[in-house]
């Protein structure tokens, strides 16, 4: 979630990239607008490409330690640790598949903010 915080700091300020990228009428001549927008267009697609793969990532290896806690729960029912890592990892599975959730709306935003 941390990393997740840190990667979305282009979409949190989304607003001010904008002001600081597209010049004002008197730099206009100075700086290519199309140009500096492009990349930031293309430093946005990157960030939202490279989060959700990293979400998807963690999702599929937590839902393979989930499965096998799941299997080695079912030959060993009375073990209370195994039943408690096994829920904390569920917990853990939900807690990321929301962030796909969030991430969703992080990027709505952000292109809406661009457009």
């Amino acid at each position: 979630q941390e990393l997740l915080r840190v990667m979305r700091t282009i979409d949190d300020r989304i607003v001010h990239e904008l002001n600081t990228t597209i010049p004002t009428a008197s730099f206009a001549g100075k700086i290519d607008a199309g140009q500096t927008c492009k990349e930031l267009y293309q430093s946005l697609m990157d960030a939202h490409t490279s989060r959700e793969r990293i979400i998807k990532n963690c999702i599929a290896q937590t839902s393979s330690v989930v499965k096998t806690l799941r299997e080695e729960r079912e030959k060993a029912q009375d073990d209370v640790a195994l039943l408690k890592q096994l829920r904390k990892e569920q917990t853990k599975l939900k807690l990321m598949q929301s962030e796909l959730n969030v991430e969703e709306v992080v990027n709505d935003r952000s292109w809406k903010v661009l457009s």
